[in-house]
């Protein structure tokens, strides 16, 4: 069961106001019991709602597309878009197919955590390695801490800093309170020099896979590469929890043109070469042309 098809992410998705309920479809076939299926409704434009089914790791058959339907038709969404998760299909042709957000990026890059870290050092780039020792040899420590309001604070400052350096949108600081607060399996670790934290991340460990979920770093003493050792902590982490994938959690797919994770996917694929095509997309759009208006005008608007 994938982080995304858990209660507690659809709790914590509430909490937060990212969605404003969740449903639970339930199927037998054939006398088997098949695994509930989380479905999130998330206002999206217009006064209208969508339906998003994100990390479906079963197969996406006949029998849960008309559940869906049915579900999307009695709540009077605009659409329901469901995103697979499989990160044993290493085939990097296939297209995402449609879809209105896109929450889980079509590709990214993974670490098998079931080789020895002597191998999972190798595997990376030079200046991967290089950077990891940097920034140890420079006296750059990282640590886990508690998951209280105040280092959740500081980690928002950090985020703060990040995001308009690399001019992208961040959270608000009481989503990242409530995602670590809520989620069980979210850890937050910072790194720091001469005691003062100048980097850190939030990542989730599930049962058989880390997720490298946020990252920020601040503006001072960039020099010292700490977001390379920080990743490293999180992996060994990984590794001493028995996880089997630590997932980098998105790139921009290959050959895609002014991806918004251009930026990042540099420095994720110093650490392995290993890429997957890990989620497709299927839409089903229920009032054809208010879905069409509404994006039209997100296109405009972009």
């Amino acid at each position: 069961m994938s982080l995304w098809q858990t209660p507690s992410w659809q709790d914590m998705l509430v909490a937060s106001g990212q969605s404003e309920e969740y449903f639970v479809i339930e199927q037998d076939i054939e006398n088997t019991k098949l695994p509930p299926v989380f479905v999130e409704k998330r206002r999206v434009s217009l006064w209208e709602y969508g339906l998003f089914v994100i990390g479906l790791e079963r197969e996406y058959d006949q029998n849960l597309q008309e559940s869906l339907t049915s579900l999307c038709q009695e709540e009077n969404c605009l659409f329901v878009q469901v995103e697979t998760l499989n990160y044993n299909r290493q085939d990097t042709t296939q297209r995402t197919g449609k879809y209105y957000k896109k929450f889980i990026p079509p590709h990214t890059t993974v670490i098998d955590l079931t080789r020895s870290s002597e191998d999972t050092l190798a595997a990376m780039k030079q200046k991967g390695r290089y950077n990891i020792r940097l920034a140890t040899k420079k006296g750059v420590v990282v640590e886990q801490v508690e998951k209280n309001p105040y280092n959740a604070g500081i980690f928002y400052k950090l985020m703060s800093e990040t995001t308009s350096r690399d001019n992208f949108a961040g959270n608000t600081r009481e989503y990242y309170e409530t995602f670590l607060s809520s989620l069980d399996e979210s850890q937050l670790f910072f790194a720091y020099f001469e005691d003062q934290v100048i980097a850190a991340g939030i990542f989730v460990f599930t049962p058989t896979v880390a997720l490298y979920y946020y990252g920020a770093s601040g503006n001072t003493h960039r020099n010292l590469m700490t977001p390379y050792l920080l990743q490293w902590v999180a992996i060994e982490h990984a590794k001493n929890r028995w996880c089997q994938i630590y997932d980098f959690l998105g790139i921009a797919s290959p050959g895609e043109i002014n991806s918004p994770l251009s930026g990042v996917t540099d420095f994720k694929l110093k650490f392995t070469p290993d890429v997957r095509e890990v989620s497709g997309s299927y839409l089903y759009i229920h009032k054809r042309w208010k879905y069409i208006l509404i994006s039209l005008l997100k296109k405009l608007k972009n």
